[in-house]
């Protein structure tokens, strides 16, 4: 199976180049189970899940850190993250226990993924996130879909519905292990499953 994410690293910040440069070094200790590839739009990573999401959430705190203590900058980061897809072939880098298994029961997914997040160790970053999930090419798409909304309702994350997605808030250790289940566990396991994900933090707008 095929897993990736293409994303964008956006400093609201005058050195933004510094920042991006900076946030860099948090790669560092994925790179060899990571496939990265940049250009002038967005950075490709292939892997499998479990690097994937640790990857940009490492990334995505240590840009949002930079700078004074407690004074970060404004910082987002847009992903879109798939598995899966027919069009893509199958890469040995994305090899994975996480996905491409036969499908447990729903209940039993949503009792795994509630007990993954609740163990995630905190980043003591603050984010917020939104984020919508496509279950391609399934009859029961709907029911993977409500199931993972119950899911988010009782991760200790989910702020409140929106049109067209789903928001979040809550330390960045838990927003991006959340998204991280959402992903793997909802959908057939073998299947195309994407997200399109926007996580902010240190927003001077915040509600």
């Amino acid at each position: 199976m095929f897993s990736g994410a293409q994303i964008s690293l956006y400093p609201m910040a005058d050195d933004f180049v510094g920042v991006i440069l900076g946030a860099l070094g948090a790669l560092d200790p994925y790179r060899d189970r990571l496939r990265i590839e940049t250009d002038d739009i967005s950075t490709l990573l292939v892997g499998p899940p479990e690097v994937l999401f640790p990857a940009m959430r490492d990334l995505f705190v240590a840009a949002a850190k930079s700078g004074k203590p407690k004074s970060g900058k404004h910082c987002v980061l847009s992903a879109a993250v798939s598995r899966g897809c027919p069009g893509e072939p199958d890469d040995p880098i994305c090899r994975s226990d996480e996905i491409g298994g036969p499908a447990i029961p729903l209940d039993e997914r949503k009792r795994a993924a509630l007990g993954a997040v609740r163990s995630t160790p905190s980043t003591d970053q603050p984010v917020a996130a939104q984020f919508s999930l496509y279950v391609m090419g399934t009859g029961d798409h709907m029911d993977e879909i409500y199931g993972c909304i119950d899911f988010l309702k009782q991760s200790g994350v989910f702020d409140r519905s929106k049109n067209f997605c789903t928001r979040l808030r809550g330390d960045a250790g838990a927003v991006f292990a959340t998204l991280n289940e959402a992903f793997c566990r909802f959908g057939p396991g073998a299947g195309h499953v994407t997200l399109d994900i926007t996580i902010s933090a240190n927003s001077p707008t915040a509600v």
